[in-house]
């Protein structure tokens, strides 16, 4: 199967079976029960019994099931509900979910994600997975909702093992958490964005020196304080902005800045367009709806 739905961020475990996953421009992962794997979109990649086998499927966006030629395919294929695939006794069944709506607050954390992360299921998390599976098949009210919150678990169990195994690329602000003065400040930051901060006050508020903090803050997380909140703010109003009838004005206010003008100013400057062009771009290419998919 070659999936080119162009989601941001997707999720896949086996239930049984093995396989590998061929990203464009990487090298063939192998894929086993009792492992979950991470991928970050929107680069396509190939699933398949072993690397070198011809694609058979292709999976555009919107979850459009197609052969190579272009045939239509999902209605043949369907095997019930959220559940697709040649049989519902394959020797491979794979669980997969995707994530269609790229949240701008969590690009610092994605963007440190390698392109496939394949992690082993913690002990913990194996009634997660086989929860999600029990309930694909369900047709409950409220259904939607329930696998939509048990993906949230697996995903954010997932990361944080990975976060927290040594040697694994966590990005330096998650690592800096730890440190006594910089995590305090990042806490500070991160509770109370619109606050003005300066690094003065931040210093004062953390028990040390502007210098110190300034110093400490820069080598551990990678740039200054006020550039990380400036980020930390733009982060927020991007999201914020996508929601029903939000104006740059109470955006602003809300992540700290005086003034539709001050947002635009500063969004224009660190991103390279304005508050208006990142709505036009984010609604071309994003989607507002997580799907599900089981496939046998």
């Amino acid at each position: 199967m070659r999936i080119e739905d162009r989601a941001p961020l997707s999720l896949v475990t086996l239930v049984r079976g093995s396989a590998w996953i061929m990203p464009d421009g990487g090298e063939p992962v192998p894929l086993s029960v009792g492992e979950i794997a991470i991928l970050r979109g929107p680069t396509p990649y190939t699933i398949s019994d072993k690397p070198g086998t011809p694609v058979q499927v292709i999976i555009s966006p919107g979850q459009i099931c197609t052969t190579v030629d272009g045939r239509g395919i999902g209605d043949a294929k369907s095997l019930g509900v959220r559940t697709w695939g040649d049989n519902s006794t394959g020797e491979t069944v794979m669980l997969s979910g995707t994530y269609q709506m790229q949240r701008e607050i969590g690009q610092r954390l994605f963007g440190a994600l390698p392109q496939v992360l394949v992690r082993p299921i913690e002990a913990g998390d194996s009634a997660l997975v086989q929860l999600l599976e029990t309930e694909m098949g369900k047709t409950d009210p409220g259904q939607e909702l329930v696998l939509d919150r048990i993906l949230d678990l697996v995903l954010v169990s997932v990361l944080r093992a990975w976060l927290a195994a040594p040697g694994q690329g966590a990005p330096a602000w998650y690592r800096a958490q730890h440190d006594p003065v910089v995590g305090a400040a990042l806490r500070m930051l991160h509770n109370e964005p619109a606050r003005p901060w300066t690094v003065a006050g931040l210093a004062t508020a953390s028990g040390v020196s502007r210098a110190a903090l300034a110093r400490r803050f820069t080598a551990l997380v990678g740039e200054p304080p006020m550039n990380y909140l400036t980020s930390l703010r733009l982060a927020l109003a991007a999201d914020l902005l996508r929601e029903q009838d939000a104006t740059i004005g109470s955006v602003a206010r809300k992540v700290g800045y005086g003034s539709s003008f001050a947002l635009s100013t500063a969004f224009k400057r660190v991103r390279g367009m304005s508050p208006q062009e990142y709505l036009r771009q984010a609604a071309e290419n994003a989607g507002v709806v997580e799907n599900m998919a089981a496939v046998g």
